[in-house]
């Protein structure tokens, strides 16, 4: 098996995982998005925290706080913005608009780091926006709020991504994992306990399984980018919508429109463009 079949299996296993922690989200049923955002990173802390136990990394040695703090706010408001939309809209909605966050990486690139966007980049994000417009349907009521938020949460996500960047190999990556979760459960916990939503046995169950699944889901694509470079293997991570498509189908008995169908198809067609132009 070559590195780039590897990489490939890899990132389709990251996808089928976040899918399938969005599933387990959904199936935990009607909790603040903030407490089941607490338990996604309470495993992160304990899965991470072991490894860097284990791997004997000294926290010490750390020393880009404000960019890690920053990351962290941004990966904490991408989460809880994220699990609101898994909740309340579609799972494959929700699964596309947060593949906008790669767009909006992009433009942040441009705007904090100096990075060079082509014309042909330019042109990839107007098509990918388009798509979103066929998605959310823009309208004048209650029901574009949770496309909104997330929208918000691939912003979100897009501005870690770009703060990681400028990280680059600055911090070891479970540091920066670490960080997140830690500062993540740090904030999250008072304003769950606070109001805290009392949970049965089953929702329990499906938040440590989406606080699994959603840890697969991260070293399925660390291992990834080990293996192959972006450029070869990054479009495979789109497996992830046909997946939340089926899992909405089959479990919550989902089924998007044509508007969304063309949405996704827009979105996927961007995507497709810079891809090739990154390998060309």
């Amino acid at each position: 098996m070559t590195n780039k079949t590897k990489g490939i299996l890899c990132i389709t296993l990251s996808a089928l995982s976040f899918a399938l922690m969005a599933v387990f989200i959904k199936l935990s049923g009607d909790l603040p998005s903030v407490q089941k955002s607490l338990f996604r990173n309470v495993m992160g802390v304990i899965v991470v925290g072991s490894l860097i136990y284990k791997n004997k990394i000294d926290l010490r040695e750390v020393k880009h706080f404000k960019l890690l703090t920053l990351r962290s706010v941004l990966g904490t408001v991408g989460v809880i913005t994220n699990f609101y939309a898994v909740d309340h809209l579609y799972l494959a909605d929700a699964n596309i608009i947060s593949r906008l966050s790669t767009f909006f990486l992009l433009i942040f690139s441009f705007l904090f780091l100096n990075e060079k966007v082509s014309v042909k980049q330019i042109i990839a994000i107007v098509i990918a926006f388009i798509g979103a417009a066929f998605v959310i349907r823009p309208q004048f009521s209650a029901e574009i709020v949770p496309y909104i938020i997330a929208l918000t949460g691939a912003l979100c996500a897009g501005g870690a991504y770009t703060v990681l960047r400028a990280l680059g190999k600055k911090e070891h990556p479970l540091v920066v994992v670490f960080y997140f979760s830690s500062f993540s459960t740090l904030v999250l916990l008072p304003l769950v306990l606070t109001n805290f939503v009392t949970m049965t046995t089953s929702q329990i169950f499906a938040l440590i399984l989406a606080g699994v699944f959603a840890t697969i889901g991260q070293f399925g694509v660390t291992f990834a980018y080990k293996f192959a470079p972006a450029s070869e293997i990054s479009i495979y991570n789109f497996t992830g919508v046909i997946f939340s498509a089926i899992l909405g189908f089959i479990l919550f008995n989902q089924s998007s429109d044509y508007m969304s169908y063309i949405g996704y198809i827009t979105i996927f067609s961007a995507s497709f463009y810079m891809f090739k132009q990154k390998k060309a």
